[in-house]
């Protein structure tokens, strides 16, 4: 295990969450795609937001791929 692997089985115990909903490389990537096409400070507030999503009903990887194809096409004025 690693400490990712340690720190997503720790929180989600003290969340109740079931670890395997938790899908790190997706999540990762999404944090990749933002902080490099938007903004560093965006990256935790997008994965935040992921989060509420997906608590809300929505499918992990398809609101991801949603959120990083946003990313993927913000501009670069923007930033």
């Amino acid at each position: 295990m690693t400490t990712l692997g340690d720190w997503i089985t720790a929180a989600c115990a003290e969340l109740g969450v079931e670890p395997d909903v938790v899908d790190e490389r997706i999540i990762l990537d999404l944090a990749r795609d933002v902080a490099h096409q938007v903004d560093r400070p965006a990256a935790p507030v997008t994965a935040f937001l992921l989060g509420m999503a997906v608590g809300s009903g929505t499918l992990l990887a398809p609101t991801a791929e949603r959120l990083s194809a946003l990313a993927r096409t913000w501009p670069a004025t923007r930033r």
